[in-house]
Order: C-alpha cells, then structure tokens, then sequence
C-alpha cells in the first residue's frame, strides 16, 4: 500500500461517529475476523462508544490522530501525554486493510507525533496478553513486554462481556530516542 496516499491529522468531534464505527469494527464481531488481529474471541459487546471516543477527542493531554486516504477514515489512536511518556491506545485500522503494512505506517507516525509534540522519550501502552500474535507484532517494531500486568475491569460491560475468566493488560514500552 503506497504510504503517499496517507494524510494524518488530529480527529475532531464531527468525526466521533466514523471512529466508533471504525474501532467498533477492529476490534470486536464478525466485521473483525476480516483483518489479522482481534478480541472477537476474548471480549463480546462494545470496545467503546461515543461518550469514550469524545472524551479522548476532547482531552486537553492528548488527541486521537486518524489516517485518512482519498478523504475516508482507515485508521486512528489515541496519543496521551502523560509527563514522563505518552501513552498509546484505541488503536484501529480498517479490518480489510489489515496485513498490508498500514499499521507500521500509522504507528511510526504515532512515535514521530509523541517525540516532536511533547518530546517525550518513552511510549506505553497496555495489550490484553492473551493476545499473542498482537504482542509479538509490537515487539517486532521494538516494544519490550514489561511483566506489569493490571486487571481487565470485569462486571463493566462499557469494556466488553469477558469469554474467559483470566483477561489481564501486560504493559509494552520503547523509547522513543
């Protein structure tokens, strides 16, 4: 997929509805079966909803960047300055154009933001680690598993409907030097 096409820039609130549909799309369902990664057999119901995705288009500590190619949202995630680091998350890019080296792309952008924005010098972010193949993605573009694992907040169905009873977060970071 030539990287040319792409245009990035910092979502807006007429874009909520689109990047709900978008994440909504990436990460649970049958639609995100489509692309090489998903939580479709960890996590039933939402990944997020309006009010989730407005409250990161309208932090004051970051923004939800998207890509776009021929004006159509193909991707997002959210960068959150957070002092020492920026933290990276809701992630997504169109299931159907999974695999073909967008998310590199989409993520090496995210480190250039994070780096010349804020200047920070690390990027963090938390993956379910029971996802595998998705963690061994990150650390073949140099994120390091750190051992530091959190809770899935069961009983919160704003997070999705657990299939398993051991969901857990494993912090990843790299420096950004």
């Amino acid at each position: 997929m030539p990287t040319s096409e792409l245009t990035f820039r910092t979502a807006h609130d007429a874009d909520i509805p689109g990047l709900v549909d978008l994440i909504e799309s990436a990460y649970r369902g049958d639609a995100s079966r489509a692309g090489w990664t998903t939580e479709a057999d960890l996590l039933e119901g939402q990944r997020t909803d309006p009010e989730g995705v407005a409250a990161v288009v309208r932090g004051e500590s970051g923004r939800l960047l998207i890509a776009e190619r021929d004006d159509a949202l193909i991707a997002c995630c959210q960068l959150e300055h957070r002092g020492d680091h920026v933290y990276f998350g809701m992630f997504a890019v169109r299931p159907e154009l999974q695999g073909g080296g967008l998310g590199k792309v989409i993520l090496a952008e995210a480190e250039r933001t994070a780096r010349d924005l804020w200047g920070t010098g690390e990027m963090r972010m938390t993956v379910i680690r029971q996802r595998d193949e998705l963690i061994a993605w990150y650390e073949r573009r140099g994120y390091r598993r750190t051992g530091q694992l959190t809770p899935f907040p069961y009983g919160d169905e704003r997070f999705g409907i657990p299939q398993r009873a051991d969901l857990e977060f494993e912090l990843l970071v790299k420096p950004l030097g």
